[in-house]
């Protein structure tokens, strides 16, 4: 079935909202705020349903032609169409109809949005390498809804460095997985983290790499706020190195006034969620005593040389939700959490409020589990401070946000 409806705004996830005759909710794809289209029902629900674009019919004059030829068809970028000028907006409308939908609130009318470049800012991602029929090799991303490869020669929001270095090197890295693992030179797909850490160094990481070419392959270096800060290909790092200080920056300034103002203190920091102790890092000279905790063993041993040097610092590999259920946390500790996704866990959020901890700052990379957490911290009598949102990955729906809880 198709219709024409007129698109009234965009939602979470970077689509259209119609409504159609019957007044129930349509979500298109590719759609912006404000253009008329002819639209083909692509799921039908009883309460609301999905479309597809098939015409445009009134162009909105924020529709910008993509930049990128596998527009669409790769699992990436998808607000390729929406200029990078109001992308801004876009996040700003968005996680203010979040926040009052989800938590019935409102953010603070200084919230902001971080913007760095539109294009060439990607410093990390994951490609697929693999030997087409006619022997050459290829690389690329996941095409969208698909395990299939969408192959390019050039990824424009990729960093030029990441770009020069896949089509200098992807196929020898084939080679090299293929001679390491002893695996068939053909039929085999290679998953390969990439890794540019901004000073001239494209690290990469592939499953079944030897321990033996680990150190000089896969780890890399990035400086930022004047730190060191130690990882490597295989585990989580920020992807846009460009905008990174700028969070940085802002994680600072609430914990030095977090300090000032008595709601929290130097004597501890407890960095959950830390990953390689990005943040404990970064604001080690600040305290007396830092404790981060990280699930993941790979994070860890990072973490352990990026809070290395003396002082008194510990860090635990475990869940964060485990951590917090078995230690007593009895002073105004400076906390900061940086969860995945999913956001806290409801026993680790649980924790947090029945501990002695008066401000939390809180890294989100997703809104929406952000909006749920703050009314359960609401609930236990904190309020938003500030809060801040950091476009880390333009030409997506995806936005980080920066909560500063207390109470």
């Amino acid at each position: 079935m198709q219709l024409e409806l007129r698109i009234e705004k965009l939602v979470q996830g970077g689509e259209g909202f119609a409504r159609l005759p019957d007044g129930r909710a349509c979500f298109v794809q590719g759609a912006l705020a404000g253009e008329f289209c002819r639209v083909e029902l692509t799921r039908d629900k009883k309460d609301f349903a999905h479309g597809k674009l098939v015409k445009i019919l009134e162009r909105s004059p924020d529709r910008e032609t993509p930049r990128c030829a596998n527009y669409n068809k790769c699992g990436g970028c998808s607000l390729q169409h929406l200029s990078a000028e109001k992308q801004a907006l876009y996040y700003e409308s968005v996680s203010r109809e979040n926040f009052r939908r989800l938590a019935h609130a409102d953010l603070p009318e200084n919230f902001k949005i971080h913007m760095g470049p539109a294009w060439g800012y990607r410093n990390r991602a994951r490609v697929v390498i693999s030997r087409a029929k006619d022997g050459k090799v290829r690389y690329g991303f996941r095409m969208q809804k698909s395990n299939g490869i969408i192959p390019f020669a050039n990824c424009p929001v990729l960093t030029p460095a990441v770009n020069e270095f896949l089509k200098a090197n992807a196929s020898k890295i084939y080679e090299e997985s293929v001679q390491n693992a002893k695996r068939p030179p053909r039929n085999f797909e290679l998953d390969v983290n990439v890794f540019d850490n901004g000073n001239g160094k494209v690290s990469y990481y592939y499953k079944g790499m030897p321990a033996a070419d680990f150190e000089k392959k896969a780890v890399s270096v990035v400086e930022i706020a004047g730190k060191k800060i130690r990882s490597d290909a295989s585990v989580f790092f920020q992807s846009n190195l460009s905008l990174l200080p700028e969070l940085v920056y802002a994680v600072q300034n609430a914990v030095d006034e977090g300090i000032a103002s008595g709601e929290a203190s130097d004597a501890w920091l407890i960095d959950l969620f830390s990953g390689v102790g990005f943040f404990a890092a970064i604001l080690k000279d600040k305290f007396k005593k830092i404790t981060t905790v990280e699930r993941d063993d790979g994070c860890l041993k990072h973490a352990k040389e990026n809070l290395s040097g003396g002082g008194n610092v510990e860090n635990v590999s475990a869940p964060a939700e485990d951590w917090l259920a078995k230690n007593v946390v009895d002073c105004p500790a400076t906390l900061i959490v940086d969860p995945p996704r999913t956001g806290l866990p409801p026993s680790a959020l649980d924790a947090i409020v029945k501990s002695s901890v008066n401000r939390v700052i809180y890294v989100s990379c997703d809104p929406v589990t952000l909006a749920r957490d703050f009314t359960k911290f609401r609930e236990a009598g904190f309020c938003l401070k500030k809060a801040e949102g950091f476009a880390f990955y333009p030409q997506t729906p995806h936005l980080e946000m920066l909560f500063v809880l207390s109470r």
